[in-house]
C-alpha cells in the first residue's frame, strides 16, 4: 500500500438535512409508539401494525442510521488521488499522476451543475462526489472526463497533489 499524504473525511452535515431526517424519524416513531404501545391507531385509516414496525425500522432507523455512516473520504498517495464515497464505494476509486491533465480549486453550484450532493452525474464525462457545500476540485482526465471531489479544503488539497506530481 502507497503511503497517505493529505486525508480528508466528510459527513453530511447540513442543518436541513437532519433536520428533515429528524422530523421524518420522530413522526414515525410518534406514530409507531402511539398505535404499537397505546394502542391507539395512528392516523385515519391507519396501517397493520406490522406495517408500522416496517416503517419505523426502515426510515426511524435504517435511513438516518445511512446518513449518518455515509462519508466522502479523500487521499493523497504517492501514485495518485484516491476517493471512497462509503457505502456505495468498498474500496478506494484511483486516479493515478499518469491519467490527470490539470485540476484546479473552484466554487461550484451544485444544484445547477450536478443536481445536488452525493454521486452526482453533470453531464457528459463529468462525475461529481460531494457531501455538501460549493468549493471542491475538478479534476481533469486524460480521456476527457472531468471529476469534482468536494472538499472543505480546496486550497490543501491541491497543495497536496502539486507537491506529489512534482
Amino acid at each position: 500500500m502507497t503511503e497517505v499524504r493529505y486525508r480528508e473525511v466528510q459527513h453530511f452535515t447540513s442543518p436541513w438535512l437532519w433536520g428533515l431526517l429528524i422530523f421524518i424519524a420522530g413522526l414515525i416513531w410518534w406514530g409507531a409508539v402511539q398505535q404499537l404501545v397505546l394502542g391507539i391507531p395512528f392516523g385515519n385509516n391507519p396501517a397493520s401494525d406490522e406495517g408500522i414496525a416496517v416503517v419505523a425500522l426502515i426510515f426511524g432507523i435504517l435511513f438516518p442510521l445511512f446518513f449518518v455512516v455515509t462519508n466522502l473520504t479523500l487521499e493523497v498517495r504517492d501514485d495518485g488521488i484516491y476517493y471512497r464515497f462509503f457505502p456505495f464505494h468498498l474500496r478506494f476509486r484511483a486516479i493515478p499522476w499518469e491519467e490527470i491533465t490539470r485540476l484546479e480549486a473552484c466554487t461550484y453550484r451544485p444544484f445547477a451543475e450536478f443536481g445536488g450532493w452525493g454521486i452526482r452525474w453533470g453531464g457528459l464525462r463529468q462525475r461529481g462526489y460531494s457531501t455538501g457545500g460549493n468549493r471542491g476540485v475538478r479534476v481533469y482526465r486524460r480521456d476527457g472526463e472531468m471529476v469534482l471531489l468536494g472538499t472543505c479544503d480546496p486550497a490543501a488539497l491541491v497543495a497536496a497533489v502539486n507537491a506529489e506530481m512534482k
